[in-house]
């Protein structure tokens, strides 16, 4: 019964992610929104190769970037970053790390093109703030998180930061992740950040699958009233 209810649970996100795909970069076409795709957390080559396909399909050339350490997740640095499917060294689903070398097979054989992607090695905390404002990806069009942990969310979003702009859009993979008295992970990180850049407002833009949740950035003074 419980593996009937994981492979049903692993249909149900992989189609989650191929009709967001589709859906989001049609969208960010027909708005005219430039930039490349980016994620954060790439093991597994899953998402990267669905957006590579729809960004085929929906006809607008975006360069891909896939940031991850490829090892697995960092250590905890706190409380918000602890959650019973994952942690240091991939006991959970798809957080192991299993190198680069590999990741680029996976990519070969799912047909991603070497020449269509950027892999950056590395934990966030070594390979994001070495690359400052102006560095790697600096137009965004798409921004796909799965990082899992809070801290590591905190490091994305910071880079993200001066690269945010009217339209993009910015998808988290596990949105509704809690700790025992309050939300934790990707979820908190988001919530301290807009604390922290009140002139950016998320507007929700789509369900994933069943814990992943998009949105669309847009200036705080031109966001409609609540």
């Amino acid at each position: 019964m419980t593996d009937n209810i994981f492979t049903a649970a692993i249909k149900e996100v992989v189609a989650g992610w191929e009709r967001f795909f589709w859906e989001a970069f049609v969208t960010l076409r027909v708005n005219g929104i430039t930039g490349d795709y980016v994620e954060f957390g790439s093991q597994g080559g899953n998402t990267l190769r669905l957006a590579h396909e729809q960004i085929l399909h929906a006809g607008t050339p975006r360069h891909l970037w896939a940031f991850d350490s490829f090892e697995g997740l960092p250590e905890a640095e706190s409380d918000l970053d602890v959650h019973p499917v994952w942690d240091r060294g991939g006991r959970g689903v798809g957080v192991g790390g299993t190198g680069v070398d590999a990741f680029h097979e996976l990519c070969a054989a799912n047909g991603v093109p070497r020449e269509d992607y950027t892999a950056v090695e590395g934990y966030y905390a070594d390979t994001l703030p070495a690359l400052g404002d102006d560095g790697g990806p600096v137009d965004i069009a798409l921004a796909y998180i799965d990082c899992n942990m809070h801290s590591s969310t905190v490091t994305v979003l910071e880079f993200l930061a001066p690269r945010l702009k009217p339209g993009m859009v910015v998808a988290f993979d596990d949105w509704w992740c809690w700790s025992p008295t309050d939300v934790s992970g990707e979820r908190a990180a988001l919530r301290e950040f807009l604390a922290e850049h009140p002139q950016w407002h998320f507007e929700r833009y789509k369900d994933i699958h069943r814990v992943g949740l998009a949105f669309v950035v847009e200036p705080a003074e031109a966001s409609p009233p609540r």
